[in-house]
């Protein structure tokens, strides 16, 4: 792919899928190491909590099963995000891109769709590591794959904002700060019940909870449910995230 293929004359979709695949050819050497770290994160996350618990009963089993997958679409986009942007903007090829005459705009959509792809073998292998090791029957919902979306393009739109906003090594420790919030404070292996009240509230208001909830429901629609509130906390999460994420690409233009 050359510049010259990227003219205001080209369709947007196939500007989009040239970004997308100038993407993937950039990071060919990392993006096979994500996948299996993504893979392996969730299943690590199914047998270290696995032994932490030992044999919960179903309900808890059901948490931590959904939990995995959940964790491999948050970090994806909190974590590996900011980093992967950070490293861009350290060695100039997003400032590169930026004078491709393409919309700035697919530039973002480029990159959530790329880190949409790496986060789903993970996903998938937690679904399965969870079900095995816990004995649970998942019952699928037709709506898990949008839903799954969703949270993976939230997750990623804020670690985008977050890496075009910040210097690159902030950036990066705010991530890290990230992981260790997602995976130990936040209700997505066990009930929000077992928190402080303030941290109930608070979740209330965070787009982390309905995340997981999400996803929980979707896999195991018979046991789990979504409130109402959670749908429209996490649209407008994701709506703003978006919103934020193309502002901050702008705005360093």
């Amino acid at each position: 792919m050359t510049t010259a293929d990227l003219l205001p004359g080209v369709s947007v979709v196939r500007q989009l899928g040239l970004v997308v695949q100038w993407q993937l050819r950039r990071n060919a050497a990392v993006v096979p190491l994500l996948v299996l770290v993504q893979a392996l994160l969730s299943v690590a996350t199914i047998l270290g909590y696995g032994l932490l618990v030992g044999e919960p009963d179903r309900a808890g089993a059901l948490y931590l099963a959904t939990g995995a997958p959940t964790v491999s679409l948050i970090v994806i986009g909190l974590v590996m995000t900011p980093q992967l942007v950070g490293r861009a903007r350290v060695e100039g090829s997003l400032d590169w891109m930026r004078t491709l005459p393409v919309p700035r705009e697919l530039f973002l959509f480029a990159d959530l769709a790329v880190w949409t792809i790496i986060a789903l073998p993970g996903v998938l292998f937690g679904v399965v590591a969870g079900a095995l090791r816990f004995d649970v029957t998942f019952a699928p919902t037709w709506w898990l794959v949008p839903a799954a979306l969703v949270v993976s393009l939230t997750a990623a739109a804020i670690g985008y904002a977050i890496a075009c906003l910040m210097p690159p090594t902030v950036a990066q420790l705010v991530s890290q700060v990230l992981s260790f919030v997602v995976l130990l404070f936040t209700p997505v292996f066990f009930p929000a019940s077992r928190m402080p009240e303030w941290a109930q509230h608070a979740h209330t208001w965070l787009p982390l909870e309905p995340m997981a909830q999400v996803v929980r429901a979707g896999l195991a629609r018979h046991d789990f449910t979504v409130p109402g509130r959670s749908w429209v906390v996490l649209g407008l999460w994701c709506a703003g995230a978006v919103l934020a994420a193309r502002w901050a690409l702008r705005r360093r233009g």
